[in-house]
């Protein structure tokens, strides 16, 4: 073997053996991360499960769910979830237009969401006050985690599923350099006042 040679098998075998004592250090280094970036958004019934949600609701009495979110987005958030209240002829976010419902946010979550990571937390509300009348019905008050929050919000009665339907609803926002933008998630519990 030519001294040429013996420097280049020399020089290989050195840069292989730098690569592999290296690699632990190279493993912390994230690498972009390919495929869907999306946000999640759920809400669990009150044992934690995707089952038992409230549905009919009675005047001062507690519920409990839970709101969760999930960030897939390929990097550190900042997410807000706006807790919203309505009838069923209220307007919901539109999906398609990704534009947020104008009812205003009767309360807020804001949190800071790494990639990969999951946040959830749990969500009291009652119905402080409704009055039922014989073909309608006005939910006055709603209280949300000890909070009562006025929404003189009212409701005819549904003949065809037998009852007065509200929905309390979560949008989900992020954060984009100056302020936070509707992220086109939301979900939903409808709630039928009839047995207040």
């Amino acid at each position: 073997m030519k001294l040429d040679e013996f420097r280049i098998l020399f020089v290989v075998a050195g840069l292989i053996l730098i690569l592999v004592a290296a690699s632990p250090a190279l493993s912390l280094v994230s690498l972009p991360r390919s495929g869907e970036r999306f946000s999640e958004l759920w809400l669990l019934g009150p044992e934690h499960k995707a089952e038992n949600y409230p549905f009919n609701v009675r005047n001062m009495t507690q519920y409990l769910i839970y709101v969760g979110v999930g960030n897939q987005l390929g990097e550190l958030t900042c997410y807000a979830v706006y807790v919203k209240f309505r009838n069923q002829t209220q307007q919901l976010p539109n999906s398609t237009t990704s534009e947020p419902s104008p009812l205003p946010p009767l309360y807020e979550f804001r949190f800071f969401l790494s990639d990969g990571k999951l946040w959830e937390a749990p969500l009291t509300f009652a119905i402080e006050y409704v009055l039922l009348q014989q073909n309608f019905s006005i939910v006055q008050s709603v209280s949300i985690n000890g909070m009562v929050f006025p929404v003189n919000c009212a409701s005819t009665w549904d003949s065809d599923r037998n009852g007065f339907y509200y929905q309390v609803f979560f949008e989900l926002w992020l954060y984009d350099d100056k302020d936070f933008q509707c992220h086109n998630r939301f979900v939903g519990l409808w709630l039928n006042m009839t047995g207040s």
